[in-house]
């Protein structure tokens, strides 16, 4: 995303990209194994966050399908990964700053001095930003979450509070959309307008309180430990059953 988000500033918005069919780009639909020869319909997946990026930026993507167009994908990497290396050897480049600038000025004018062709269309296809479309936006991770009754957002762990002047009609219980931008900052967004959110402080864990002794009996797990009210009333004779019957007879 920040290699895309570089490239659009300097150049503005390709009609295509090209690339292999990396799982980055594509949620591929899990098929079981045991079902040789069975045609089923294919099954539109929920885009990758690079995916979603690109159709927010009016970018399409074409997949490399066959192994021809998958080496016309690879063979520049290759090519980097040969020449440049021992380019950048020969110059003697130590650090970034020295290999952004052997790539910029050395680099890429042999390479596009060597290894390219004239198009049969001079004319340069990129296009600006349209209006309603935004770098910051589009090149985030992005997820819904739902505002919960007391107008707050939980996302990736933590507690978001919308601001009371931003509250409208319809806003509790419905889905906004998050956005953890590139420079870690969380923007909420319900429709086309964008919500003022703050980052709820963690809780706090408070000790249980401590149960209170009985006052009238003064024997509660403060005071003294446990009632001694029945201590060795198991050890004392007990009547025998004529005796027994006799004190029920007479109580009743």
């Amino acid at each position: 995303m920040r290699l895309l988000w570089s490239y659009v500033e300097k150049f503005g918005r390709p009609v295509t990209f090209y690339t292999d069919k990396a799982s980055l780009f594509q949620t591929a639909e899990k098929r079981k194994r045991d079902e040789p020869g069975v045609e089923k319909d294919a099954v539109e997946m929920a885009p990758t966050q690079i995916g979603r990026g690109l159709r927010e930026l009016g970018i399409t993507w074409i997949p490399a399908h066959s192994p021809q167009a998958k080496g016309r994908v690879e063979r520049n990497f290759l090519t980097a990964q040969d020449r440049l290396v021992k380019g950048m050897r020969v110059a003697g480049v130590k650090t970034i700053e020295q290999a952004n600038r052997y790539l910029e000025e050395e680099y890429m004018l042999w390479w596009q001095r060597e290894l390219t062709v004239e198009p049969a269309h001079s004319d340069d296809a990129h296009r600006r930003l349209e209006k309603g479309q935004q770098l910051a936006a589009a090149l985030s991770h992005v997820e819904m979450r739902q505002v919960r009754n007391d107008y707050t957002v939980r996302f990736q762990g933590e507690t978001y509070q919308i601001d009371r002047q931003a509250i409208v009609t319809g806003l509790r219980g419905a889905d906004v959309r998050v956005e953890k931008r590139l420079d870690g900052t969380m923007a909420a967004r319900f429709g086309e307008r964008y919500l003022s959110v703050v980052l709820c402080p963690a809780a706090t864990k408070t000790a249980a309180a401590k149960p209170v002794a009985s006052l009238q009996s003064g024997k509660g797990p403060n005071a003294g430990g446990k009632s001694k009210w029945m201590e060795g009333f198991f050890k004392k004779p007990a009547p025998s059953l004529k005796k027994a019957l006799a004190i029920s007879n007479a109580s009743s």
